[in-house]
């Protein structure tokens, strides 16, 4: 290999192999034989390809896309299902209000996603504007590329079970009998979890996940004050516009029971429908 290392070698192709759809200056050298034969041909070209690609000599950083990137210790079951718990999010927007909206498009649903939108937003801002790093257990996780106050996680989970609480407590919109009960027994228990997940695993302090479930709820409450002072007067009209006709959004607030009233009014749509073809 004319005094280069079969390690070094391969890693000069590689950057060859990424470099050349890029630049096409490499395309008469593009077989690995005669690299090979004339090591020095490639070096020089790879030389260029690194000047063109990184003027200031040094590759930028990379940062990856976080959503569901979750480490824990191998052999940790605790981690493991706390790692499962801080998904909990994520599971809430895809899994929850995408499928809420596609099935129900109830304005009540879509506000409330709003409102979480608007959070996060408003956590970025904090966050950039803030710049406090995360904990030290953060960097043997490799995942300490953004900064750390207020918990995004926190923030979004106290502000899920505020605003479902308060829902339930003035029954708009509800759709379980006790529903009441799985905010207790299901909401709030998942909301502390998550909390408490990013600190065990090593992602925030205590003080970060208290500040972001702090603005959660604080957010949560004030985004609910908001929609049904100012918003939810203006229900009926959304429903009438065209965008409401043409997606079918419809307002639920005024419904007790969402589910019974749906299983009623199915059962008797249905025995009427049967009368008629009879």
């Amino acid at each position: 290999m004319h005094g280069l290392s079969w390690k070094y070698y391969c890693e000069i192709v590689v950057v060859v192999c990424v470099n050349f759809t890029r630049y096409r200056i490499l395309k008469k050298y593009i077989c690995i034989e005669y690299y090979r034969e004339k090591p020095q041909i490639l070096c020089e070209e790879v030389s260029k390809i690194r000047s063109m690609t990184y003027p200031h000599g040094h590759p930028p950083p990379l940062k990856a896309v976080t959503l569901t990137h979750v480490r824990y210790q191998r052999g940790d079951q605790l981690g493991h299902f706390l790692a499962w718990i801080s998904l909990v999010p994520v599971f809430i927007s895809f899994g929850g209000f995408v499928s809420h909206f596609i099935f129900r498009r109830e304005l009540q649903g879509m506000f409330f996603a709003i409102g979480l939108l608007i959070s996060q937003v408003i956590n970025e801002i904090i966050k950039k504007s803030v710049q406090q790093a995360r904990p030290e257990t953060c960097a043997l996780l490799e995942m300490c590329d953004s900064h750390g106050w207020p918990s995004s996680h926190a923030q979004y989970m106290f502000f899920f079970a505020v605003y479902f609480t308060l829902l339930t407590h003035y029954r708009i919109g509800a759709l379980f009998r006790n529903q009441m009960l799985i905010v207790a027994l299901l909401v709030w228990p998942m909301a502390l979890l998550t909390m408490y997940s990013r600190v065990y695993l090593g992602y925030h302090t205590v003080a970060q996940v208290f500040a972001g479930a702090t603005l959660g709820v604080l957010l949560g409450g004030g985004w609910f004050w908001v929609v049904n002072n100012w918003f939810r007067c203006h229900f009926p009209a959304m429903e009438e516009s065209v965008f409401g006709r043409l997606l079918y959004v419809k307002d639920t607030s005024h419904i007790p029971n969402v589910l019974k009233f749906e299983y009623e009014n199915t059962r008797a749509a249905r025995k009427e429908a049967c009368k008629r073809s009879d």
